[in-house]
């Protein structure tokens, strides 16, 4: 063999050598592969974690006896300094690097030379990554929570604020029955408090300890896992090595959590485009949070409510795109897991944002609520309370339902309010009927039926406020309130 071919033979050696994983590789990486595999633009994000998880791990590799407190100290130290260039912007990344992980390592190996490459021992990039996910996760849903809390104290001020005043309520979009507005309100309180619930509930499976379960089998070193999850604040360890690696069941829950809180946001979102047209005129939106058109000069669009419909559809999608990652995956890990991240942090940052919008935007919203009195006013919408008034007088039920519809097809046929027709009229429909049960009928004393635990009327709204708001200051804020857990470590600036 030429000495041509013996040094193109040595240089695809070098190049693989200098991936972490290259010793047993002789020829280098395509570079279309590299260019294809790189999750380092989606996973840099994970710094803060890596290098938590990573002082975590040298600290467990001291207490085994495999460093020396000095090397572990180094590497802590070391690790620290690599943390305020990622802070400060002055971490160069590498061609070679593929991940966050591997640039970190990479660069503590260029500041600590051998001992740099110590740090790996008993670790895999398997248990490694699901620790970052892990540690993120745990952080975005406090953060979550937190913005669900602000979201919960708008409705509530907005629920005592508005106290008192009425609206349709609707079913199929039609007028159905008059309401309290603060009721309304009260409903998406109520949403989103499941969608809290959820969240945290997803919370108590997202804090498990992975690290020590290695590529699969387990660490090789008896590193004391209880205490690795006592150091980063974790309420349990893995209890399988192999599922611990493969597992990804608590990113698909936080994002079918986060898809019924897109749905919710949606919700609420096409109420207030409705609620803000000509034809409904139940609320104006501030300029701050309307748009215009290019052409139409007196146009006032609800972007924004319209964007807060449009992400449900983007949040449903990080779902779907993790399940089907997911669907056929053997045991344990494959590199498919790395396309867990990008839904992931596409389903936090965009329900972050949207609730910081949501609770900015219903802030400034101005209520006409004469607007709303008016459209409440329509006494067909009290055919249900005649029909209650009959049954009181012992009419049964459905007769009851039958002559009060027979008393509104009379009134839609000549055009007029049911306490518009004459006493003659109604007693040809029924002799139980009449005008002293019509002129009964306003939608204050229909609210006022519904006094049943959890119904519309003042009292039990009233109750249901002051429950709510009990509960808020019993959290210690009126608006904010922290998810329970250890404290958080400094989050990555957006």
């Amino acid at each position: 063999m030429g000495a041509e071919s013996r040094r193109a033979r040595r240089r695809p050696r070098s190049a693989a050598r200098r991936k972490l994983w290259g010793g047993a590789f002789r020829g280098a990486t395509a570079r279309i592969v590299e260019e294809f595999t790189t999750s380092l633009p989606v996973d840099r994000r994970l710094y803060p974690y890596d290098i938590l998880g990573s002082i975590a791990h040298a600290e467990g590799l001291v207490g085994t006896g495999v460093l020396s407190r000095r090397e572990g100290a180094r590497l802590v130290a070391a690790l620290g300094a690599i943390r305020r260039e990622l802070d400060l912007g002055r971490f160069r990344f590498q061609p070679t690097d593929e991940d966050i992980h591997t640039a970190i390592e990479r660069r503590l190996t260029e500041r600590l030379g051998r001992t740099g490459r110590t740090l790996h021992a008993g670790r895999s990039r398997n248990d490694q990554v699901v620790l970052d996910v892990r540690l993120y996760l745990r952080d975005e849903i406090d953060a979550l929570a937190e913005r669900l809390a602000e979201l919960h104290g708008v409705l509530r001020q907005l629920a005592r604020r508005l106290f008192g005043h009425l609206l349709p309520g609707y079913t199929h979009l039609q007028r159905a029955q008059p309401i309290l507005l603060s009721h309304h309100l009260l409903a998406y309180h109520d949403m989103f408090a499941r969608d809290a619930e959820r969240l945290l509930d997803c919370r108590r499976r997202v804090d498990t300890l992975p690290l020590g379960a290695g590529a699969l089998a387990g660490a090789g070193f008896p590193i004391d896992r209880h205490h690795l999850a006592r150091r980063l604040g974790f309420a349990r360890v893995s209890t399988n090595s192999l599922d611990a690696v493969g597992d990804r069941d608590f990113v698909a829950e936080f994002l079918a959590a986060a898809a019924i809180l897109g749905m919710h946001l949606s919700r609420l979102g096409n109420e207030i485009v409705l609620w803000s047209t000509v034809e409904f005129g139940f609320v104006t939106l501030p300029d701050a949070f309307s748009t215009g058109s290019s052409m139409m000069p007196q146009k006032r669009n609800p972007d924004v409510a319209e964007l807060m419909r449009a992400k449900a559809g983007r949040l449903y999608g990080d779902l779907v795109t993790l399940l089907t990652v997911l669907k056929d995956l053997p045991l344990a890990y494959n590199r498919d897991l790395q396309e867990d991240k990008p839904p992931l942090f596409d389903a936090a940052d965009t329900l972050r944002t949207t609730l910081e919008v949501t609770s900015a935007m219903l802030a400034g919203l101005e209520w006409n609520t004469e607007r709303m009195r008016e459209a409440a006013a329509d006494d067909h919408l009290l055919a249900t309370d005649l029909a209650d008034i009959l049954v009181e007088r012992g009419v049964p039920f459905r007769e009851a339902h039958d002559l009060v519809g027979r008393a509104v097809a009379l009134a839609r046929q000549r055009r007029c309010a049911l306490r518009a027709l004459a006493d003659a009229d109604l007693k040809r429909i029924s002799p139980r009927l009449g005008r002293v049960l019509v002129e009964q009928l306003t939608p204050q004393a229909s609210i006022a039926r519904r006094r049943v635990v959890g119904g519309t009327a003042p009292a039990e709204v009233e109750r249901r406020l002051r429950e709510l708001e009990r509960q808020a200051r019993g959290s210690g804020t009126t608006g904010r309130r922290r998810a329970a857990g250890p404290k958080r470590s400094k989050r990555l600036p957006r």
